[in-house]
């Protein structure tokens, strides 16, 4: 079953191996938005169209948008490369690094004025997005460091109200989620498993006032009521202890509360990611202390979570990743 249509790649812009002009390419989008009408005449079942598939211009996907017209493009697509090549020495810096890491934050928000501006009835999409180009870095991207910076996209682009991450790529290349050579998962799969199966569509504001080496983001509990946390401490010689606070915002400060009000009989389930002894570029990736691996029959591992009194501050360890789920958490967005 087909679900999306897009035509061409990286033509965008000043484009790759190619370019075409924005006009010229949205009178060939709206032609196979033609197409996929005519063929699907069930709305109900017709695939989407997308596009343009390549990187940001601003000048060149708001004439883009204008030139598409209401209605035409479900998705308008970008790829993001912003660890640069992947046989870059400082690659394993970059990814551990929140100020070069913030850097593309000004072109999701930029994703989101141009959608506002001149395509409100379109979604933004990451259409492809590895880190390093060129197939990745051959020590870095399939380890547990390269989740620094693809749970740190997924969260920072939740924020800017991007609907879909594609990740470049499930198989092929040293960015792939599966060993090329045996399948098996490496550790961005485990990372992206726990961020699709805990984090809801609705995404809360978040803020905390320690190190920019915590990067925190939370979305509404996708299976339960309350909250899921995506923690990600980049610091390899500082643990940190959060309590997650509710301001509600709108209400005065003495109805600020925090999960130290708990009574000590609620439970917060906790998932921390840490790589194998210590090292951060292994393929291995420990879930609460457990190795991740294939089961004698292949299938993917049980991933429970340990059970922590929700009174009790969320420990984030040095070069780790925690998701925890607070089940009596009261988000207003969330109700």
């Amino acid at each position: 079953m087909v679900t999306r249509f897009s035509q061409g790649n990286e033509l965008c812009g000043t484009g790759v191996s190619a370019r075409i002009q924005a006009e010229q390419y949205g009178k060939d989008v709206v032609a196979l938005k033609n197409l996929v009408e005519e063929l699907y005449p069930d709305p109900d079942t017709r695939p989407q169209v997308l596009g343009p598939a390549g990187f940001y211009d601003e000048k060149w996907f708001n004439r883009f948008l204008q030139a598409t017209g209401p209605n035409v493009v479900d998705g308008l697509t970008h790829h993001i490369y912003n660890l640069g090549a992947g046989v870059d020495s400082t690659l394993i810096n970059k990814v551990q690094d929140p100020f070069f890491l913030d850097q593309i934050a000004q072109t999701y928000k930029d994703i989101s004025r141009s959608i506002q501006l001149f395509g409100p009835w379109a979604g933004a999409w990451v259409g492809e997005a590895g880190g390093a180009y060129n197939s990745g870095g051959k020590y870095v991207s399939h380890t547990f460091v390269d989740g620094f910076w693809y749970l740190d996209q997924l969260g920072m682009t939740s924020t800017f109200n991007h609907k879909v991450f594609c990740r470049q790529a499930f198989i092929g290349g040293n960015y792939a989620l599966l060993n090329t050579t045996t399948f098996i998962p490496n550790p961005d799969y485990y990372g992206a498993l726990l961020f699709h199966r805990l984090m809801g569509k609705n995404v809360l504001s978040v803020n905390h006032n320690g190190s920019p080496y915590l990067r925190a983001y939370s979305h509404c509990s996708k299976n339960s009521d309350g909250i899921a946390v995506l923690l990600i401490n980049m610091s390899n010689s500082t643990t940190f202890e959060i309590s997650v606070v509710n301001d509600f915002n709108f209400y005065p400060e003495d109805q600020i509360k925090t999960m130290d009000d708990s009574d000590g009989t609620e439970q917060r389930e906790e998932y921390h990611l840490t790589p194998k002894d210590g090292n951060i570029q292994s393929d291995v990736v420990l879930l609460n202390g457990i190795p991740l691996k294939l089961t004698e029959s292949s299938d993917i591992p049980s991933m429970n979570p340990k059970l922590v009194d929700a009174s009790l501050p969320i420990t984030v360890v040095p070069d780790s990743i925690v998701f925890a789920t607070l089940k009596g958490f009261q988000a207003p967005a969330c109700a």
